[in-house]
């Protein structure tokens, strides 16, 4: 989860804010159950990753927002929203995903350069540094994802030195760099692999809507997630209707690329250049009038809303 200051403000700044955000995330985590497994209080924004045993994330993350808040506003005789606005919050697949996430946030201030990998124990308001005390750790963060994903390292000062050693691997590695990436980490509403992600749509259809699953982005990346978007629902469709998207025809007006075109048209907002591309239909005017042509033909309307209805049963 993220969520940032008001205006990106520095609202963690100030004297005791970033320490009074911390004592209440352990008293929300022992108010509601939760796991922690990585937390970041940076200037203007904090990153966290929970588990809820409980499906009480909304009520908790009211709680604590809330919470501070008032006791933020209190000390200072203000009044007024801190927070931009509603957290943004991601479902991540527990194991590697899960532990990827993690880094990320111990990286944060890395990526931010207020301190290199062998500074980040020094981080005062970070899950991380409270990791390496194991005397003083509070009994809500869980340091076992961690250490498990980051090669089965142990709860020892010597697995924590390994740790910070696979943290600077990660800076220093390309393809590591990438996977870690700021886009994979906070857009769309969900980290995991394609089933996992079909598993949580059917637990939570709340999260459906793309109201939810644009939440929180920026133009930049509400346009990626659009576009990841039509990719999920052309696989979807191929399959369907028994269409091998790796051996499609060169034919630019192919009925196989028609067809899914018109059932995309027909289904989303998919842009012309975006389907003009993907299924190399020519340019996008193009793709546009092989689409109109097709369904004005009443059995092609007929078969486009058979297809559709398939896919949504």
């Amino acid at each position: 989860m993220i969520n940032r200051g008001n205006y990106r403000s520095p609202i963690f700044a100030g004297k005791g804010a970033a320490e009074a955000f911390e004592r209440t995330l352990g008293e929300a985590a022992e108010r509601y159950g939760w796991c922690v497994h990585a937390y970041v209080v940076m200037r203007n924004h904090f990153h966290l990753a929970v588990e809820t045993p409980e499906p009480n994330l909304g009520e908790g993350m009211k709680w604590l927002q809330g919470t501070w808040t008032r006791r933020f506003n209190g000390l200072r005789s203000q009044s007024g929203r801190l927070f931009q606005g509603r957290y943004k919050a991601l479902i991540v697949a527990r194991g590697h995903d899960l532990a990827q996430v993690c880094h990320y946030i111990h990286l944060n201030p890395v990526r931010a350069k207020v301190v290199g990998v062998a500074q980040l124990p020094e981080v005062e308001w970070c899950s991380l540094g409270k990791f390496l005390v194991k005397k003083k750790r509070p009994s809500w963060l869980q340091p076992e994802i961690v250490l498990s994903e980051a090669g089965r390292l142990h709860d020892t000062p010597k697995g924590w030195k390994r740790y910070l050693d696979f943290l600077e691997f990660l800076v220093a590695d390309g393809p590591s760099r990438k996977e870690l990436a700021a886009k994979r980490m906070s857009r769309g509403w969900c980290i995991g692999d394609a089933e996992f992600k079909q598993e949580m749509r059917k637990l939570m259809p709340e999260l459906q809507p793309n109201q939810r699953r644009f939440a929180g982005l920026d133009a930049d990346e509400a346009k990626k997630e659009r576009m990841e978007m039509w990719e999920e629902q052309l696989q979807l469709l191929a399959t369907v209707a028994k269409i091998d998207l790796t051996k499609l025809a060169d034919q630019k007006s192919h009925p196989d690329k028609v067809r899914l075109a018109a059932a995309l048209k027909s289904s989303n907002s998919v842009s012309n250049g975006w389907l003009a591309q993907r299924l190399q239909m020519g340019q996008p005017a193009s793709a546009s009038q092989f689409v109109r042509r097709h369904l004005r033909v009443p059995k092609n309307s007929r078969a486009v809303r058979l297809l559709l209805s398939k896919v949504k049963g």
